[in-house]
């Protein structure tokens, strides 16, 4: 109840973007790979930033 209006971490906002790309990518891959390719490829990038913050 009390956790209800607590604030996400700047990591677990990237981690929730980062999953939706890759299930977007994937959505896509059936699709237009070259799409699914460019999420992936933005998915990367933001995967390089959440291992930056843990570091």
């Amino acid at each position: 109840m009390f956790g209800l209006f607590k604030k996400k971490s700047k990591k677990e906002q990237l981690n929730k973007k980062y999953q939706k790309l890759l299930a977007e990518a994937h959505q896509l891959s059936h699709t237009d790979r070259t799409a699914s390719d460019k999420k992936l490829a933005e998915a990367e990038e933001l995967l390089k930033q959440i291992e930056q913050i843990v570091e």
